[in-house]
């Protein structure tokens, strides 16, 4: 990009780096002045936007997909990214590994138990602890980590693969808009969108490192006796970032594919004891059930507002996870098109709506099917979920033979998706806030690998749980407004294309 320029050594976009970093500064300096105004400010910004905007996150998520559905089932999907002659960078294990670390991990350990046991006892709709409840439990879990995330994470990793690789653009957000905006992405109004994505991300990650260190935190409670407090969870995290930044510094094929690779052992080990050791069976009975009824409650579910009834219930689960993955979309999008260079867009587009969601589906049943079924035959589950969330998992392991051994590899598995987000995040905010070069030095990414860790830490001394979702909230807002003209961008761009590049031959120079 024309206007990147060297200082010491670093590869930067001034304007986007300076800036970005400066917010978060700002941020964290402003938390730390006042944590118990922090903490005001927190629960009033999220009871806010969540009441008045909660419809607009509902209909958004919604139009990601329907987008994505259409380019999956067009003319447009046998185009390959990069050019007719471009190879996949990794093997379809490796690419799969590196979707699922990255888009799902930490939460997924976190929620996994906690979120089902959750609703079974305080559901959206109709009468908790009952067997219906149960279900309706399985359905709205399956909706919140279901192809609505990945829809709006392969919206937003297609825009930036295409331009990237069949448009010669950068790998940045910026140019994802260029058939919108034209010249004007190198000028105040690109810069202002890849800091919005770059603020997103730290955001967003800050959310997922501060659950990873209360989960972190809760099994190291149960093990050895720790105690569970803010300081330590502070503590944990910046040990882990330090874990992160040594990961970060090997570089991606040597340090993000092999821990996403191991980590997908761990937890498939993890989840294979805990399947054969259970109700193995009726686990089996439950996975197909879950889907079935999964689908049978979809259009109820992606388009309910609780209009008619005000719990609060939706702002506390449907619009945070909403938001959530929508201030992931810049890391998870810019990550993704990193890794999936070489493949069509129909398999691309069929490869993140399908095969995450059905391995997130598996974990989910195995984990939260089983916490069900023990809560409805012995109890005591749902009030350790309302004691402690963090908890939710080792509680569930406690009821297993080795459950030191099990709790210490969800430890493991907790701690190396704690890194390979945090690595991932840093390599992709270093992305944008360099003008989308591809190998930014060590010495950036190790910059944002610190910040995430100071921003997560400044959110849980700030508010907790709380703090991590409105953080989540507030900047996922823009962000949607954002994702949607992306969506439109893309559809003209791929258009315009259409009488040159549509069977995705090489790739065209840059403007």
């Amino acid at each position: 990009m024309a206007d990147n320029r060297k200082h010491f050594n670093l590869e930067i976009h001034p304007t986007v780096f300076w800036v970005s970093a400066g917010l978060m500064v700002f941020f964290v300096l402003a938390t730390l002045t006042n944590l118990e105004r922090a903490r005001e400010t927190f629960n009033a910004v999220q009871s806010a936007i969540s009441t008045s905007a909660g419809w607009f996150y509902v209909l958004s998520v919604n139009i990601y997909l329907g987008i994505v559905v259409y380019l999956l089932l067009s003319r447009y999907g046998h185009i390959r990214l990069g050019g007719t002659e471009a190879q996949p960078d990794f093997s379809y294990w490796g690419w799969f590994s590196m979707l699922f670390s990255a888009g799902m991990g930490i939460g997924l350990l976190f929620f996994s138990v906690a979120e089902p046991i959750y609703h079974y006892g305080a559901p959206p709709w109709g009468e908790g602890n009952t067997v219906a409840s149960a279900e309706l439990a399985m359905s709205v879990t399956f909706f919140h980590w279901g192809i609505h995330a990945w829809g709006l994470y392969g919206l937003m990793a297609l825009g930036l693969a295409y331009f990237a690789y069949n448009q010669g653009l950068p790998l940045t957000i910026r140019s994802v808009f260029y058939p919108l905006i034209g010249e004007r992405i190198h000028g105040g109004w690109g810069n202002a969108i890849d800091i919005l994505a770059a603020v997103s991300t730290l955001f967003g990650l800050a959310t997922s490192l501060g659950l990873g260190a209360q989960q972190v935190n809760a099994g190291l409670a149960y093990l050895f006796d720790v105690s569970q407090t803010t300081g330590t969870q502070v503590i944990l995290i910046a040990a882990i970032t330090g874990m992160a930044t040594l990961s970060l510094v090997l570089g991606l094929d040597k340090g993000i594919r092999r821990l996403s690779q191991f980590n997908m052992i761990a937890a498939v080990a993890l989840l294979l004891f805990v399947l054969f050791l259970g109700p193995t069976f009726r686990l089996l009975d439950a996975f197909v059930q879950n889907i079935g009824q999964y689908i049978v409650q979809l259009p109820r579910m992606s388009l309910w507002t609780e209009a008619y009834r005000q719990t609060e219930w939706q702002h506390s689960w449907s619009i945070f996870y909403w938001a959530w993955w929508i201030a992931w979309a810049p890391f998870v999008g810019v990550f993704v098109a990193r890794i999936s260079r070489g493949r069509t867009i129909r398999e691309f587009l069929l490869g993140v709506l399908l095969v995450p969601t059905l391995m997130t589906f598996a974990w989910l049943t195995v984990f939260g099917n089983t916490a069900l079924f023990e809560e409805m035959s012995a109890g005591g589950l749902v009030q350790a979920v309302n004691d402690n969330v963090s908890t939710a998992l080792f509680v569930l392991l406690d009821r297993f033979p080795l459950a030191s051994l099990t709790s210490g590899l969800g430890i493991v598995v907790v701690t190396v998706f704690f890194v390979t987000s945090s690595d991932s995040a840093s390599f992709v905010v270093d992305i944008i806030t360099s003008g989308g070069h591809p190998n930014p030095p060590v010495s950036q990414r190790i910059f944002w690998a610190i910040l995430e860790g100071v921003i997560a830490a400044v959110l849980l001394l700030g508010g907790g749980l709380k703090a991590l979702q409105t953080a989540v909230i507030v900047t996922g807002l823009p962000f949607a407004v954002i994702l949607l003209l992306l969506g439109v961008s893309l559809l003209r761009g791929l258009r315009q294309a259409e009488g040159t590049k549509i069977r995705g031959d090489a790739p065209a120079k840059g403007p």
